[in-house]
């Protein structure tokens, strides 16, 4: 049976995520800030789904939450991320909120991969995926969101890293643009629902292997521009 660790499985692409992981009979630990009350929506009853509370920039939290578990981990997607301030124009930026957005979307994605590399090892099989965006390639010049952008463009690089350093112990490493998703931050204009997203994202995490780490790619599996 796979077991899988997802960050952020209160709500969309997270919370998709986790609910069709379970469809497959997967042991899913979901990680959310704190307990979610609607526990229906949110599948917390389901016998196979474990709930993990830390906040992935409290790097001691998510050491405890590692600690906590014994069993190998075949599947870790880095999910929890935020798009960042209000203010985050590189002529007039909340510097405080940057920050905040790197240490959310490029720090955390590496402290928990850290963190729980031990059962990771441990799998016959393990891979780690970050979910990222295109809107931190390099070849897009355009200036909006610009501390996300950032935030994206950086744990690209570090995950590039992770992977180089990971595959000789067996372990693939890759990212994924989960394209533009109808959720609270992708806004409900957006092309995709987070259950076409998650699927595809899933579909990759099966399919990973080491031929393809250090890797960008499109939730439909195609490799991305980066």
């Amino acid at each position: 049976m796979t077991t899988i660790l997802i960050t952020g499985t209160n709500r969309g692409i997270g919370l998709e995520l986790a609910k069709q992981a379970l469809e497959k009979g997967w042991t899913v630990y979901g990680s959310a800030r704190q307990e979610v009350a609607d526990a229906d929506a949110h599948i917390c009853d389901h016998p196979q789904f474990h709930n993990l509370f830390f906040d992935v920039t409290d790097h001691d939290a998510v050491r405890s939450a590692a600690a906590s578990i014994s069993e190998p981990i075949d599947i870790l997607i880095n999910n929890a991320g935020i798009i960042g301030p209000q203010r985050q124009s590189t002529l007039d930026m909340d510097f405080d909120g940057f920050a905040h957005t790197l240490a959310v979307n490029t720090l955390a994605p590496l402290a928990v991969a850290q963190a729980f590399l031990p059962h990771l090892k441990r799998s016959a099989n393990p891979r780690i995926i970050t979910v990222s965006s295109q809107m931190g390639r390099m070849s897009y010049a355009k200036s909006d969101r610009i501390a996300y952008r950032a935030s994206k463009a950086a744990v690209n690089k570090v995950m590039q890293g992770l992977a180089t350093d990971l595959e000789p112990q067996g372990i693939a490493v890759a990212l994924v643009h989960p394209g533009w998703v109808r959720t609270d931050m992708g806004g409900s204009g957006a092309d995709i629902a987070p259950v076409e997203s998650a699927g595809g994202i899933l579909a990759l995490a099966e399919t990973l292997r080491l031929d393809g780490t250090g890797k960008f790619y499109n939730w439909d599996g195609t490799i991305g521009d980066w």
